[in-house]
């Protein structure tokens, strides 16, 4: 049989027109945008077109847009970047993170933000926990395993009321908000004064476009210290010969991702719904994990009580079926998933987890097929 993707939330293929858009800057337009003479001045003004582009889906500035190698190095500049400035200050990170999230908030003062069994934050806690030493706040906009999506403006609005409050009392730390972007980008509205957010990380090889491109929006005013330095390119934020090829693609995904996001939500809503229903017929055991109302549609997180995961997994390889056990950066861990033990899950239903993410090639009739193999692998009736 055919081999059925539904790792979308792994890695999405390049898209065609993308890539097309890629090719003169990968052979004839190779000049170094930094270069003076025409050709290098060319391909500059091509790049800051790319960055023309992505800032107008974000309702940002041109000069509010970083380049970066993926969201792990927006992530790390946006967390590091802030907290290098402010030594006794501390970062509030949600215990559902990425780990690329996660792993920079560990090297300064931090705390995690706790959720429900939805794995949404929850927002009396969080308001709670701010102190007078919190400089920067950083939950996902869509959790990269369980889908949920998390009240980014709920949280910015009560950082925005703490942050008149703390100058009302001398205070003059700032108070940030950073979110990850990576598996919105092609379902929710990234509008970042919309959502209130100061700083948001978004990933090129999760909107059809190429890997290791990413941007940092840096919201106009917010200081950064760079991770890397050198020439002094993206603002001396992130030096190094810009990738032009990567950046243009990257521009290109993201406008297609956001002018067709309601029509692909819309449509892939309706394939999650029945391929959970039709699962809940042949399984009638199986657990969703994630939110009932707050979710994205591209997610569908499972537990079979029962069942081994990776042993599950393998057997659908095998029959053609591409899902994951988990995130891609922590599938390899011998220990259940820190997002599930964040939502109070225990190990043996963690075990017996997997997750479908489904993508532009997601077909309902993919999806029948992937129903009647799960079932069969599930109730042994193969």
């Amino acid at each position: 049989m055919k081999s059925i993707y539904l790792d979308y939330a792994a890695a999405t293929p390049l898209d065609p027109q993308v890539l097309k858009a890629m090719q003169p800057y990968l052979g004839r337009q190779f000049y170094n945008p930094s270069a003076t003479y025409l050709a290098g001045r060319a391909v500059r003004k091509d790049l800051e077109q790319a960055r023309s582009s992505i800032a107008q889906n974000l309702g940002a500035k041109p000069v509010e847009i970083i380049f970066t190698a993926g969201a792990t190095e927006a992530n790390n500049l946006a967390i590091a970047g802030i907290m290098r400035q402010f030594p006794d200050g501390e970062v509030l990170v949600s215990a559902v993170e990425h780990e690329s999230v996660l792993a920079p908030a560990k090297e300064f003062r931090h705390r995690l933000i706790p959720v429900d069994k939805q794995g949404i934050v929850n927002l009396p806690k969080l308001e709670n926990m701010i102190g007078k030493q919190t400089v920067l706040v950083s939950v996902m906009l869509v959790n990269n395993e369980l889908g949920s999506i998390q009240p980014i403006r709920e949280i910015s609005q009560i950082l925005n009321k703490l942050s008149i409050l703390r100058k009302s009392r001398g205070n003059k730390l700032p108070l940030y908000l950073h979110t990850d972007a990576a598996q919105a980008a092609n379902y929710l509205d990234l509008h970042a004064s919309r959502l209130g957010v100061d700083l948001l990380s978004i990933n090129g090889g999760k909107i059809y476009g190429p890997k290791q491109t990413g941007v940092l929006f840096v919201r106009a005013g917010v200081r950064l210290l760079p991770l890397v330095l050198g020439g002094g390119q993206e603002r001396n934020l992130r030096s190094g010969t810009e990738n032009v090829a990567g950046f243009v693609g990257l521009a290109k995904a993201l406008d297609k991702a956001q002018s067709r996001r309601k029509q692909e939500s819309k449509r892939l809503a309706g394939l999650r719904e029945l391929f959970l229903l039709d699962l809940k017929e042949r399984t009638p055991l199986v657990i969703v994990n994630g939110s009932d109302r707050h979710q994205s549609p591209h997610i569908l997180h499972l537990s079979f009580p029962g069942q081994d995961n990776e042993r599950l997994m393998m057997q659908l390889d095998e029959l053609g079926v591409q899902a994951a056990v988990g995130s891609a950066c922590s599938a390899s861990k011998d220990e259940p998933s820190h997002v599930l033990k964040a939502i109070g899950l225990s190990d043996a239903l963690a075990r017996s987890s997997l997750r479908f993410s489904f993508g532009h090639g997601t077909t309902k009739s993919d999806l029948k097929k992937v129903a009647e193999l799960t079932g069969q692998l599930v109730t042994g009736n193969r």
